[in-house]
């Protein structure tokens, strides 16, 4: 089933972001060189931070949902954007899951440290965070743990075997604290084929990583974050196809 989204409302987005955030992005008035002042971008970014909002409605409505919207936005904190980030589709969806049930835990599997997500959630004692990125490598963040934020950073070249034994770690981490929604930050740039960094994992490891997170039996939604390889629609194929066995 396909979804349209509608433009999250700004007092969702007020809930992880500072209002001179919002007003910038709505005035097109600041300047970011990966993150530029598009015209309507405010309203784009909205759409975006919608969809994420109406994929963790569905979850918690018993179905499973990926918002397949841009622009990304693991990387925007509370009072920043940057690295193509206006609004944090994620954080944005996670902060009103938690009007509906007690603990989230955010899974972001993005070859890029999701450090925005991580600036608005560090310290909650509702919210894990855990991350699983190549390092070095921008933003430069996620090297080791703080308070309820797990980071698991990775070498470039890392096979899919050796990023899963990872993986199902950080799933533990996860398991033990008992969410009642998990969040997913769904990047595709660790695919071997992408342009833009070093990571070495192929269609299959995705399809994998889907599987492994269904596996916990928890509600659960994904939003799409970085991935810029021309292949990149079968890496999604995969991880739904794996992330939800209805698919």
């Amino acid at each position: 089933m396909i979804v349209q989204p509608q433009e999250a409302r700004v007092e969702d987005i007020e809930r992880v972001h500072d209002h001179r955030l919002i007003e910038q992005v709505q005035s097109e008035n600041f300047f970011d060189p990966d993150t530029p002042a598009h015209p309507g971008i405010f309203d784009i970014a909205r759409r975006s931070a919608g969809a994420a909002l109406k994929a963790a409605e569905l979850s918690l409505g018993g179905q499973v949902a990926m918002s397949l919207m841009r622009p990304p936005g693991h990387h925007a904190g509370r009072s920043q954007l940057g690295g193509f980030c206006y609004f944090n589709n994620v954080a944005i969806a996670t902060a009103w899951a938690l009007t509906e049930v007690e603990r989230v835990a955010i899974v972001d599997f993005d070859c890029h440290h999701g450090n925005g997500t991580q600036d608005i959630f560090l310290g909650h004692d509702r919210i894990l965070f855990v991350s699983l990125h190549q390092s070095p490598l921008y933003p430069g963040t996620g090297l080791s743990n703080e308070l309820n934020c797990r980071n698991y950073p990775l070498p470039a070249g890392i096979e899919g075997s050796a990023f899963l034994d990872r993986f199902k770690k950080a799933l533990d981490d996860v398991d033990d604290f008992d969410p009642g929604l998990i969040a997913v930050s769904a990047g595709f740039d660790a695919y071997q084929n992408d342009p833009i960094t070093d990571m070495n994992l192929d269609r299959d490891t995705f399809g994998a990583i889907g599987l492994l997170i269904a596996e916990l039996g928890r509600p659960c939604f994904a939003v799409l974050e970085g991935g810029y390889a021309t292949d990149m629609a079968y890496c999604i194929k995969a991880f739904v196809e794996g992330f939800d066995e209805t698919a």
